[in-house]
């Protein structure tokens, strides 16, 4: 056996999964390593994929070519787009998985990937050489030699699990933390720390009393996270259940608070704002009586029911207890408890935006190293990794994804740019652009550009042409066809929608909020047979020809912003300028601007604490 790739990837997670099935797609031999084979990616939390602008990231990455849309599609057991009633800019996603399905499903596209082999081992140091990575040493005293090295370690450098007071080594429950890698890229002059996240208790199902909790059924519509025509939904549809936490519960917990990890000093890494255990929810919103929780299932043949919003590192018996004054949990039996989670992560400022390491070349950061959360955010990051690590082993230009192209674009900019200090998780609120980054045209910003790299294959392509050609035609009907007050106002007073006092065009009636295209078409029949004429995905195609017409005055002036604010991206500064001896800067502004050594003066406007005066000195600086 020959233990020579081009691309050796780390770590069988939702980033490394990512990264390694891009880089061999696009042609590079690549060698995934993984603890556990039976693992590959393990939804380490919650059974669910999506949510509030992770749903846009999944969608990217799918109209990229990359597989978790699939994968979830195929393993989904509910799915829902949450934000129905806001702006389709918000419109996000979310899909709960079979679990074991999921796995299995990942195993299959693993497995059946060209160029991409699977090694099951630890990998304990990387050769380097030159500053550039050439190899890996892993714990069977294997060494393998590669161009490029995809890092990837999720929870598992120095893994620390905590239950109340007791302590486990671990990257998840019941499987080995790994060390080595943290020392070793220390002492190499890279900067680390800790974080800390945490999961919930599981739920054996059969001890849960449904009838006390209120039923949260799925959408069972034409929406799905792949652009794909061959990919569907079709597992068993299952319910979430919601209940609520009480007073009873809070004063439970707040007994065990003098043993919790978080409070006694056990803990002292940094812990996720935005998706805090159930003992900060009562010490940070004291005043609240109750905590709304989600029983998510995690499985059409398992019993096990995760509980969502009821994250915890308390003691197990405070654990329990505190379940047991919950509506519908009062005999609840647990699988196993929940647990806090303490591991390294990297500064993601030691980074280009490529996720190339700024100190050794050739090696490339994904996931939770980065200081992220949630298995979309790793994804993302894996897939932009495994493309330039790919193109890096051929040669060529580098690929990234600016802010106003997609949600992977902030996400890696914020990382590598601001840095971040505490979990970084991403929302709608994060992207400026966010009417153009939707949920709906992920596959119109990114399949072109991932088609012309050799990521996106040709039949992806071609789907997206076909969708291009029915969206014009339509939206060009409808902005033709001019229709009387003799033929639609009959039609209009019946939905309580104003009468019109002259003909108009059909898409001047799109614009009405309460007004849609599949509702014209009743009353119009060339519309009808217009529609009829659209041969497949009919659904998705109206539905994005609508949110077009209906906003596009706002979509055509944010690009216009975004096309202004683009220029500052094509002034390169970096190695032009030594900011300390540029007096006229804030101190800081020279200390920031020399750490991050920003690319571009766009990249430069966005540090945190560079202001408006720096940049227009580093303009000046430049003949600007």
């Amino acid at each position: 056996m020959d233990f020579k790739y081009d691309v050796i990837v780390i770590g069988a997670g939702h980033a490394g999964n990512e990264a390694a099935c891009a880089a061999a797609n696009m042609g590079s031999k690549t060698l995934l390593i993984t603890m556990d084979m039976n693992k590959i990616g393990q939804m380490s939390c919650n059974p669910a994929v999506g949510g509030i602008a992770k749903g846009q990231i999944v969608r990217e990455i799918d109209a990229l070519g990359g597989q978790m849309g699939i994968v979830t599609d195929r393993s989904a057991i509910q799915f829902r787009m949450l934000n129905r009633s806001k702006g389709p800019a918000m419109w996000s996603p979310r899909s709960q998985s079979d679990r074991r399905k999921f796995i299995e499903e990942w195993i299959k596209t693993i497995s059946n990937t060209p160029n991409l082999y699977i090694w099951q081992d630890t990998v304990l140091k990387l050769i380097i050489e030159d500053g550039t990575v050439t190899g890996v040493v892993t714990a069977l005293g294997v060494e393998m030699k590669c161009k490029c090295v995809v890092l990837t370690a999720g929870t598992f450098l120095g893994g620390l699990m905590h239950i109340g007071k007791k302590q486990l080594t671990g990257g998840r429950i019941s499987e080995p933390a790994s060390y080595g890698i943290t020392e070793q890229l220390k002492s190499l002059g890279f900067t680390s720390d800790r974080m800390k996240t945490g999961t919930p208790c599981r739920i054996d199902g059969r001890t849960i009393d449904f009838s006390k909790m209120s039923e949260q059924v799925g959408e069972n519509d034409f929406h799905k996270f792949s652009f794909l025509d061959g990919v569907s939904r079709n597992q068993k549809q299952m319910s979430c259940w919601i209940t609520y936490t009480n007073e009873n519960t809070h004063n439970e917990l707040r007994k065990g608070l003098e043993f919790s990890p978080l409070y006694n000093g056990q803990i002292q890494s940094i812990g996720p704002r935005y998706c805090p255990s159930i003992e900060t929810k009562i010490i940070t919103f004291a005043d609240k009586t109750s905590h709304q929780l989600f029983l998510e299932p995690e499985g059409v043949d398992s019993n096990e029911f995760y509980l969502n919003g009821f994250s915890s590192s308390l003691p197990l018996h405070t654990q329990i207890k505190a379940l047991q004054t919950i509506a519908g949990l009062e005999n609840a039996q647990l699988y196993r408890p929940g647990y806090a989670i303490e591991y390294d992560f990297f500064d993601p400022t030691q980074l280009k935006h490529t996720l190339e390491t700024k100190l050794i070349k050739n090696l490339f950061f994904a996931g939770q190293i980065n200081g992220t959360t949630g298995y979309e955010e790793a994804g993302g990051q894996g897939l932009i990794a495994g493309i330039n690590a790919h193109i890096n082993c051929i040669g060529g230009a580098e690929f990234t994804l600016a802010r106003d192209e997609a949600y992977i674009g902030v996400l890696i900019d914020d990382l590598v740019t601001k840095g971040v200090d505490e979990p970084y998780r991403m929302f709608t609120s994060r992207a400026e652009y966010r009417l153009l980054l939707r949920q709906d045209d992920a596959d119109m910003r990114l399949t072109e550009k991932a088609f012309s790299i050799g990521l996106a294959k040709q039949d992806r392509y071609d789907q997206l042409i076909y969708k291009k050609i029915q969206q014009t035609e339509l939206i060009d009907f409808l902005k033709n066809y001019s229709i009387k007050p003799t033929q639609i106002n009959a039609f209009l007073l019946s939905i309580n929608s104003a009468e019109i006092k002259h003909g108009c065009k059909l898409s001047d009636l799109v614009l009405r909020p309460q007004i849609g295209i599949n509702d014209l078409a009743k009353a119009v029949p060339d519309l009808l047979e217009k529609l009829n004429e659209i041969p497949s995905r009919q659904e998705e195609i109206v539905e994005s020809v609508e949110v077009v017409l209906k906003y596009e005055g706002y979509i055509v002036r944010e690009k216009l912003i975004a096309e202004k604010l683009q220029r500052l991206e094509h002034i390169p500064i970096n190695g032009r300028i030594d900011y300390n001896s540029i007096l006229s800067l804030s101190t800081e502004a020279r200390q920031k601007l020399t750490k991050i050594a920003p690319e571009t003066i766009g990249q430069a406007s966005r540090i945190p604490g560079i202001s408006p005066s720096d940049v227009n000195i580093l303009l000046v600086l430049l003949g600007r």
